[in-house]
């Protein structure tokens, strides 16, 4: 049976792949960094379920020492030069992105018949990890189709694949260490001190300044990790379950709802949601590397202030 171990092996496999292109590249004067860097996070991928706890904890301070230090740096692998890629742009136009559209066609496609077909009962894939599973199958379909289609060369998947992480950097890695963020802060009882800290400064009854707490509460969080979703369990527990739902009586779904456009005010504020605002500028090549973050500060603050609004209406006085 297909399962999530099956995927981590094919991305442990893609990132040796990344490890060993980076440790042949002699024009990169970091190319060791990258290699060691690319391979620990293969070792994860591979390995993760054997070296436990303190393993995977000592694996983690490794590529953050190496992130840390600088030891990473930007590879010249063999791909085609600017010129070429608008050539083939102009002469295939539109069409360029039809091995995209094969992954998502596939997930779809593929989830339909394992809901609706004997293909579910058929014990190849894991229930659970179903969408996953199709996911990397649209992946592989997709780039087997490129690959017989545009005839590039047998590297060119694990080089532009490289160019891209080299590209982003460490940053690649920040949205799973930011959600295990999340889970310790919650298993450390975070949210209880928050909460306990929130009940001695907040005036009894005062629902209007427990929700501004919580709203603010929910956008420096998710600066801090990253992701609203990470934020949500530790702000949740502290003052939206609690105080603004058991104690005054505030809606459940809009709490929860408001509250999470609240957090993505935070994303749009923090280089720690890398995905979101330092990959771009990366990707792009920005003089300014939070160039993103400066354009969005002006609709994440004025946007902040109508979600405490909605959520101070619509979860108590409507």
């Amino acid at each position: 049976m297909i399962g999530i171990a099956a995927l981590y092996f094919v991305a442990g496999l893609v990132f040796a792949a990344f490890a060993v292109a980076s440790a042949r590249d002699p024009h990169n004067p970091r190319r060791w960094g990258n290699a060691a860097f690319w391979a620990l996070v293969a070792v994860s991928f591979l390995l993760g379920d054997r070296l436990g706890d303190f393993g995977n904890g000592i694996l983690v301070l490794l590529l953050v020492g190496l992130a840390g230090c600088r030891c990473l740096g930007l590879g010249r692998p063999r791909t085609t030069s600017s010129e070429e890629r608008e050539a083939f742009a102009r002469k295939l136009g539109s069409k360029l992105f039809l091995p995209a559209l094969v992954i998502p066609v596939t997930a779809f496609a593929g989830t339909l018949l394992f809901s609706y077909t004997p293909l579910g009962a058929a014990g190849l894939i894991d229930p659970r990890w179903v969408t996953l599973v199709l996911l990397v199958t649209g992946v592989a379909l997709a780039l087997a189709g490129t690959m017989i289609w545009l005839k590039p060369p047998l590297s060119a998947p694990v080089d532009e694949g490289r160019r891209l992480m080299d590209s982003i950097g460490w940053a690649a890695l920040l949205p799973q260490m930011l959600a295990a963020l999340g889970a310790v802060f919650t298993a450390a009882g975070v949210g209880g001190a928050v909460g306990a800290m929130s009940l001695a400064i907040l005036p009894e009854g005062n629902v209007f300044l427990a929700v501004v707490v919580f709203a603010l509460g929910m956008t420096l969080f998710t600066m801090i990790m990253g992701n609203a979703f990470a934020a949500f369990p530790v702000m949740a527990s502290a003052i939206g379950v609690p105080i603004l739902i058991k104690a005054h009586g505030g809606d459940p779904a809009v709490v929860g709802a408001i509250g999470m456009l609240a957090g993505f005010c935070g994303t749009l504020l923090t280089p720690m949601a890398a995905n979101f605002n330092m990959v771009p500028a990366a990707l792009l090549e920005l003089k300014d590397e939070y160039g993103v973050i400066r354009r969005q500060i002006g609709t994440a603050l004025p946007l902040l202030a109508c979600n405490i609004l909605i959520l101070y209406i619509a979860g108590f006085l409507l």
